[in-house]
């Protein structure tokens, strides 16, 4: 999928390496600091992507693909289920490794290209959300931009550097985002 220069599309077995080297050589990259770092994720190493994750849970994965800009490797989009193997609430969320790339908006044009993908092409389930933390405020803006709705806000049950923030759920249902897709043609 497309939107002039940027693209969304799945990873390829050539790529694993130089995707490694973008996301998760760097313990300390920036994005690792708002990407719930409440949760301590221990980034995969070079050799457990390249033989394990990256091949079991990269390639070929309609729930994780990658963003370019011309034909580089910018970032990720990923969809899980929030409620396991029910499979009927699938959340979503993206990351921009280069920090140089943020406030581009990148990120929307990418996500709204992710959620049209997943509706039309992935899932017939009517609503498709993300969660993220007060402490994300590009996060919610993104969810705002694009016209998803606040859902929820729990509050400050996220803790991190001594601080408490809230957990933010953002939705939209099919029918609202089809409705403006159409509007905006």
């Amino acid at each position: 999928m497309t939107n002039n220069r940027i693209k969304i599309r799945p990873l390829r077995p050539y790529e694993l390496e130089a995707f490694w080297q973008l996301a998760f050589s760097n313990p300390n990259a920036e994005w690792t600091k708002w990407n719930g770092p409440y949760f301590h994720d221990q980034l995969p190493t070079k050799i457990d992507f390249l033989t394990n994750i990256g091949p079991s849970d990269w390639l070929n994965n309609d729930y994780r693909w990658v963003i370019t800009i011309d034909q580089q490797l910018v970032g990720a989009l990923f969809a899980y289920f929030d409620d396991g193997n029910l499979k009927r609430w699938l959340d979503i969320g993206i990351t921009i490794y280069p920090n140089d790339a943020w406030g581009n908006h990148i990120g929307s044009t990418a996500l709204k290209l992710w959620i049209d993908h997943l509706f039309t092409d992935v899932t017939q389930l009517p609503h498709i959300g993300f969660t993220t933390w007060s402490g994300n405020k590009r996060m919610m803006a993104l969810g705002d931009r694009i016209g998803m709705k606040l859902e929820g806000q729990i509050r400050q049950v996220r803790y991190w550097q001594g601080q408490y923030y809230d957990s933010i759920k953002y939705g939209i249902l099919k029918e609202e985002w089809k409705k403006m897709a159409s509007n905006e043609k």
